[in-house]
């Protein structure tokens, strides 16, 4: 069995390689627009994807209008696929030496600092599938050694493959089923390095705690606020936001530095709220630079009713 999953492996990388020699054909200038261009005009295919994002854009109150969302999920769609394939043509574009005059940084001079000059101590960066999230942490690598969390591939062959096309510069990734184990964290504190989370992936009980995201409840990964609240080390809320072919607008709030109380879950929750309504405020600032597409908003019971429903042969 082991040798069939292995073969199987080995010929998605084949297809994957085979598929990637048409793109390294593309001039990076045009990546993005093809990309973009691509995901528009699938756009009506992905049905319960349309409906989806439609549905999070109304009910985020980004428009009353129907016509209007579906106008801002069809952009965002376009963006997903122009921001990735420019992503993976960063590394023939930008360098140590000339990634300055491709970022504009746009965020007070604390938090500049904190980024690009304090480089003797940790920090966190907190983001979403806002702007150009694949983009980032290449990007910011080029500037001082980066932690990003991540769910690894199933496929080694294509995990090592990925990696080494688009994880370029001084990056280490965590497998975010492993978390924040005991040499991680003690790589981090030695290598003063950013620590870089998407942080508005759906959170289950197990994991997360439901608090408001753009005015509803929505499960939220505590682990962000539980780093914090265990090494002081500062947090960032940022993103990477595209201007023209590879040049980016690099955006963050103030630092945040949370004095815990004696209540460690209450503590949790103000952190997240904070963390959540810091995100949504640059979220609506650029609505069709997000990912509307993920179910960010799901029901909480909806899986205990799923096994409910199948234990009872319904």
């Amino acid at each position: 069995m082991k040798i069939i999953i292995r073969l199987l492996n080995y010929l998605q990388y084949i297809l994957i390689r085979a598929a990637g020699i048409p793109f390294d054909l593309i001039p990076p200038a045009r990546a993005y627009d093809i990309g973009c261009g691509v995901m528009k005009l699938f756009y009506p295919l992905f049905r319960e994807r349309r409906r989806i994002a439609i549905d999070n854009i109304l009910k985020a109150g980004i428009t009353a209008s129907l016509e209007q969302a579906d106008r801002i999920a069809r952009n965002s769609f376009g963006h997903l696929g122009g921001h990735i394939c420019e992503s993976f043509k960063t590394g023939q574009i930008l360098s140590p030496d000339n990634w300055h005059s491709h970022v504009e940084i746009e965020m007070n001079e604390e938090s500049r600092e904190l980024i690009f000059e304090k480089l003797d101590q940790p920090l966190i960066i907190l983001t979403g599938h806002l702007g150009s999230w694949e983009a980032s942490a290449p990007i910011l690598s080029l500037t001082r050694p980066m932690m990003a969390v991540a769910r690894r591939m199933n496929n080694p062959f294509v995990e090592r493959f990925m990696r080494k096309r688009h994880f370029r510069g001084a990056i280490t990734v965590i497998d975010k089923n492993k978390g924040f184990t005991p040499s991680v964290l003690k790589q981090w504190k030695q290598s003063a390095a950013i620590m870089a989370i998407v942080m508005d992936q759906h959170a289950g009980s197990r994991t997360g705690l439901r608090v408001d995201f753009m005015g509803r409840p929505a499960g939220t990964h505590t682990s962000p606020a539980r780093l914090h609240l265990s090494t002081g080390a500062p947090v960032l809320i940022g993103a990477v936001i595209r201007t023209a072919p590879f040049k980016y607008k690099l955006i963050s709030g103030e630092p945040i530095r949370y004095k815990p109380s004696q209540n460690r879950d209450e503590d949790l929750k103000s952190l997240l709220e904070l963390f959540n309504s810091q995100l949504e405020e640059l979220i609506r600032s650029y609505p069709e630079r997000y990912l509307w597409m993920h179910n960010r908003w799901r029901d909480a019971n909806a899986s205990k009713k799923r096994r409910s429903k199948q234990k009872n042969g319904g």
